[in-house]
């Protein structure tokens, strides 16, 4: 998904956040001049105003989306926006002082000098913001992948990075009329050509595309059919753009290039604002909850089988990105080195995901003399889905979310054809579409990916929600482990 989708809108919350200090310092600084120094926070109508000031400001810019496109922005505009934003905080603040009958408690010179101050402070803090974003190299800039020609390829460059705050962080460059004599463009190497593009998608962590072409050069089909497939979001050039049914496109800008956008599906500012505030919520309770299961579990885990109380593994995140996930350990030690030996009792018969019905890899798993089978704690905590629990220190720090598409070892990405790589759209979830449709049953693969596919093109927010209250049901109701 795109900038305004379920990770982007943090990327200007760095704003979001200075905009806040900027109206309680216009407050602090209202109230001085008005009444002279003295703490305002004692006097209950004018501390209750602070607050209020803060939830104005945080409410103006997500219904206005103030935010989008400040990168962009010259002085000017800037200008004009930080100034609507005040104007804003000010009417809202004065229907509100009206609303609840204190209007005559609140000085309105302090009222009126909030939104003034607030205009100076907030308007001088973007632009430092701007600035230092544009001389700081973002080491979390969005990776971007240039399809070009050979004789573009060096301006394009330039003026991307020229323009970009640093947002993008130019990591390949494919050249459409030259194949193996061109190695490195202005210190970006050339990484594929347009036959070998979708398997370098698919392989390596891009999270976005960009198709620029001079006028009268045109872009394969082919090649366009295959990059749709991949799931990752592409830009091009409006001299190139064509229609992309069954995909979401806006018109946007790249390093100073008008393009247009095609992804899978994209969130607004507030819809990404909502999920991402969940996910900490969320990750923030699960944290607690977790420690308070290692109180239970770290013990019987390590007297069943001495090692690690818990689990981590490299998985493959959003557009490729590679993260350690966490689990409680419901394996002995030596599991993964076990598990080629195993492969011929692999449910999943095209060997993408494995799933056994017995795996003695489990603690306490273990087949008796007369036949019978018995389970441990192993087979126990992956039952309930106690061994997930730890995966909420990962929605906390930003590397998954509370629903998403199942997060698939390095190893799976490696097996992948071009179309299994949109699962890698959004950030990857405990729980999604496949847990809650059968998780332990499904065990052809390509139903999983069509599960996932389905998850990302019909994205809200109530369909998050149905998936957490499902998810409850199938834990409760039902065996087997996401």
């Amino acid at each position: 998904m795109y900038k305004k989708r379920l990770t982007g809108a943090w990327k200007h919350m760095d704003f979001m956040f200075l905009d806040l200090v900027a109206v309680q310092v216009a407050f602090l600084l209202a109230y001085f001049l008005r009444h002279g120094i003295e703490n305002p926070y004692t006097i209950p109508v004018y501390r209750d105003m602070a607050l209020f000031f803060g939830v104005a400001c945080l409410s103006v810019a997500v219904l206005r989306n103030s935010f989008s496109g400040v990168l962009r922005r010259g002085y000017y505009k800037e200008f004009m926006a930080v100034l609507v934003d005040a104007l804003s905080i000010v009417l809202v603040s004065s229907f509100y002082l009206v609303l609840i009958k204190e209007a005559e408690l609140f000085s309105r010179v302090v009222l009126f000098s909030t939104g003034g101050i607030y205009l100076v402070v907030s308007y001088g803090l973007r632009l430092l913001r701007k600035r230092m974003l544009k001389k700081r190299k973002n080491t979390d800039a969005v990776s971007l992948v240039v399809v070009t020609v050979a004789d573009a390829a060096a301006d394009l460059i330039h003026t991307i990075r020229q323009d970009s705050f640093g947002r993008h962080r130019i990591v390949g460059l494919v050249l459409l009329d030259r194949s193996g004599d061109t190695q490195c463009i202005e210190d970006v190497p050339v990484v594929a050509d347009a036959q070998s593009l979708p398997e370098f998608l698919c392989k390596e962590w891009v999270d976005e595309v960009l198709l620029h072409l001079p006028e009268g050069c045109s872009i394969p089909q082919e090649l366009m059919d295959e990059l749709k497939k991949t799931g990752v979001v592409i830009h091009r050039s409006l001299v190139q753009a064509q229609d992309s049914e069954g995909r979401k496109q806006m018109v946007n800008k790249i390093g100073g290039y008008t393009v247009l956008t095609t992804t899978m599906n994209y969130a607004t500012a507030k819809e990404a604002f909502s999920k991402r505030l969940m996910d900490i919520i969320g990750g923030f309770l699960g944290c607690l909850l977790t420690l308070v299961l290692c109180i239970f579990l770290a013990p019987v885990i390590f007297i069943s089988s001495p090692g690690p109380i818990f689990f981590k593994q490299e998985r493959v995140g959003l557009n490729g990105k590679h993260f350690k996930m966490y689990k409680f350990r419901s394996m002995y030690p030596d599991a993964e080195a076990r598990k080629k030996d195993l492969m011929q009792y692999n449910r999943c018969k095209d060997g993408m995901t494995f799933k056994m019905d017995f795996d003695p890899r489990i603690i306490g798993n273990k087949v008796l003399p007369n036949g019978k089978r018995k389970t441990g704690i192993g087979e126990f905590i992956r039952r309930t889905s106690l061994d997930e629990f730890p995966q909420f220190f990962n929605v906390l720090k930003g590397d998954m979310s509370l629903v998403g598409t199942r997060p698939p070892t390095v190893a799976e990405v490696d097996k992948y054809l071009t179309h299994h790589r949109a699962r890698l759209a959004v950030k990857p979830g405990i729980t999604g579409m496949w847990q809650i449709s059968g998780r332990s049953n499904i065990t052809d693969f390509e139903e999983i990916v069509k599960l996932d596919t389905e998850y990302i093109n019909n994205w809200s927010m109530g369909l998050d929600l149905r998936i957490l209250l499902k998810t409850f049901v199938v834990v409760f109701k039902k065996d087997g482990s996401m």
